[in-house]
């Protein structure tokens, strides 16, 4: 899941460290179990930028692929990666709250500012999500279906 934040015409991004070094990406990670993909948006988006995060549209549903060669201490990895993009606000920094480990720092740019930093971008979803939000697309949040069996066992009968 990731959070496509717009203010006055900048875009929030994180600074974070990864096996690649230090890249941008828009707030986003990964569901945890019993969580829908609108409730871990609002989740991720507030720990890796400390702020609350409210999300008014799906922006998209992004499928990229990532392969990591390999290192010393670990094989190469071929990663297929599944993203639901949501649109939305966020407020001001809550106050004490601190970022997420492995996030350097928050940081609000400009499209051409994003579009510039592609080389750092920690995937091409990046700058396709900004392009699509910039061009004014958009999705009703009810776009995803979560079924109740999502939050536990059914009942039997």
């Amino acid at each position: 899941v990731a959070a496509i934040i717009e203010s006055a015409g900048r875009y929030l991004l994180v600074e974070e460290q990864t096996p690649e070094g230090l890249r941008l990406n828009n707030p986003a990670g990964h569901l945890e179990p019993g969580e829908s993909p609108a409730q871990g948006v609002v989740r991720e988006a507030l720990e890796e930028t400390a702020r609350a995060f409210e999300p008014d549209a799906l922006l998209g549903v992004y499928l990229a692929r990532f392969q990591r060669p390999a290192r010393a201490t670990h094989p190469a990895e071929d990663i297929t990666y599944l993203r639901f993009a949501y649109a939305g606000r966020v407020g001001e920094p809550l106050p004490g709250r601190t970022l997420d480990t492995g996030i350097e720092r928050t940081l609000w740019l400009t499209l051409d500012e994003v579009r510039a930093s592609a080389d750092r971008h920690r995937s091409p979803l990046v700058l396709r999500c900004i392009e699509d939000h910039a061009a004014g697309r958009r999705h009703g949040l009810d776009m995803v279906i979560v079924d109740a069996s999502l939050y536990g066992p059914r009942a039997r009968d």
